[in-house]
């Protein structure tokens, strides 16, 4: 099928996509079963075919992106769910993210006459522009803003402020973000720039440490360190490199993330290194997709982050690639393990970390209907999408707590953070974990309540 004739918003909107990706989807329905907001809302639109056919008809001149189309879009979760569940292959998130770059690009530029079907009320807000924007990708800044939030933890004022009521004051999604702060406990140190391997030296690795993640759970950076260790790996941690740059990108401001791109790809440039390793789902999966994006949002880049992309792997991905050493201390406790979707569905990485969790002594890891179902993280999705993230993480809290577990384990910050303020609402007090934090634990032979 060739091309559509031009229209004013096939000028704009959609120009930097193959159009052969649209026609990859058969619309057979087969990934309407995996989608988390179909299955939520039931209406076609909020399918994968349905955005599909909905970006499509933008592009060809059929529709207009009024303000009911982009909702349908910014609906999406961008989970990847329905590329898992897609016989035919279609490349899902290479559709819905650069055309959100585009809307993107559309509502921050001055109007022209072939703009004129934008929705008014697009454009970045202030919670994009000083809080998504000015705040999460910034590591310091973010440890910094964490300051008086641990000390209203340490002294229960946090308590004493939702008990009152003093936190419904705050606008909603700066009432979510306090919502869904974990337990902060005592700062701990920055990474140095170098940790050594103990035993033979088996592998040199960069480690990265993103933005929210290390100012949130840098424990769970300090654990994943150990644990390379453990394995024999020269730890290396660039203090220069950034944000991944998922979170300008997929709210489609592709400037920022592309110069993220640049600076990561510096910062990791040292040709020593056997391998750059993430902990965080939803980071791994922007830094794989470097050189999809690149294509798509900067054409007239000079960078070529092939090798760069070649050498990202999740930590449960490496180790099961180099052989762990076998852990010897027990944690006797029964686990359910969430799948996060960036690594499930965009990494397709399942196995892995199920098989290190089983090679600690005494855990016992229990299935849980829905695994592939989004939790409502997404990123930052749970604070622009409340009512949405709210109904998934509810249903995935209930299908968790069905197999009653002593802890639950995630690889991903977002969804850590998304299942902890869920299962406080629901009166639930399990601990959410990270599997390097139960590795490390084992490796060490420390008792289970330092973490709990």
């Amino acid at each position: 099928m060739s091309e559509p004739e031009s229209h004013p918003n096939a000028a704009v909107i959609g120009r930097t996509i193959p159009y052969e990706r649209f026609l990859d989807c058969v619309h057979c329905g087969l990934c309407t079963s995996a989608c988390p907001t179909y299955v939520e809302t039931g209406d076609e639109n909020d399918s994968p075919r349905g955005r599909i056919y909905l970006m499509r008809s933008v592009v060809d001149g059929q529709i207009d992106l009024t303000d009911k189309v982009k909702g349908h879009l910014d609906l999406c979760l961008d989970c990847r769910s329905c590329e898992s569940a897609c016989p035919s292959g279609v490349q899902y998130g290479r559709l819905i993210e650069p055309f959100r770059v585009e809307m993107h690009e559309l509502s921050t530029a001055a109007p022209t006459p072939v703009e004129t079907t934008l929705p008014a009320s697009s454009g970045p807000d202030w919670f994009h522009r000083w809080i998504m924007y000015g705040l999460f990708p910034n590591r310091e800044r973010m440890a910094r803003a964490l300051i008086p939030a641990r000390w209203m933890q340490r002294l229960k004022l946090d308590r004493l402020a939702q008990a009152a009521g003093l936190t419904r004051l705050l606008p909603e999604r700066l009432r979510r973000m306090q919502e869904q702060l974990p337990p902060l406990g005592k700062r701990l140190p920055q990474l140095p720039s170098f940790l050594p391997a103990k035993g033979e030296r088996r592998a040199r690795i960069g480690l990265f440490l993103g933005c929210v993640a290390d100012a949130m759970f840098r424990q769970v950076h300090w654990a994943t360190a150990r644990v390379l260790q453990e394995n024999g790996c020269d730890v290396v941690i660039p203090g220069d490199q950034g944000c991944c740059g998922a979170i300008h990108y997929h709210s489609g401001a592709s400037d920022p993330a592309v110069e993220l791109i640049r600076q990561n790809y510096e910062a990791f440039s040292d040709d020593s290194l056997d391998a750059i390793i993430v902990n965080v789902a939803g980071c791994g999966a922007m830094l794989k997709d470097y050189t999809h994006i690149l294509k798509e949002v900067a054409t007239d880049s000079d960078l070529d982050p092939a090798k760069f992309v070649s050498r990202v792997k999740d930590v449960s991905e490496f180790l099961a690639e180099l052989g762990p050493r076998a852990p010897e201390g027990p944690i006797n406790a029964t686990v359910a393990y969430q799948d996060a979707c960036h690594l499930q569905h965009a990494q397709q990485i399942r196995e892995q970390p199920r098989h290190l969790l089983l090679m600690i002594p005494g855990i016992t890891l229990q299935p849980i209907a829905e695994a592939e179902l989004c939790c409502g993280a997404a990123g930052s999705y749970n604070l622009t999408q409340p009512d949405m993230a709210d109904s998934l993480g509810q249903r995935k809290v209930s299908e968790l707590m069905k197999v009653r577990p002593d802890l639950i384990v995630t690889g991903n910050a977002g969804c850590s953070l998304q299942l902890q303020a869920q299962l406080t609402k629901a009166g639930h007090s399990v601990p959410v974990l990270h599997p390097m934090e139960l590795l490390d634990l084992s490796y060490r032979n420390a008792p289970l309540n330092e973490l709990t």
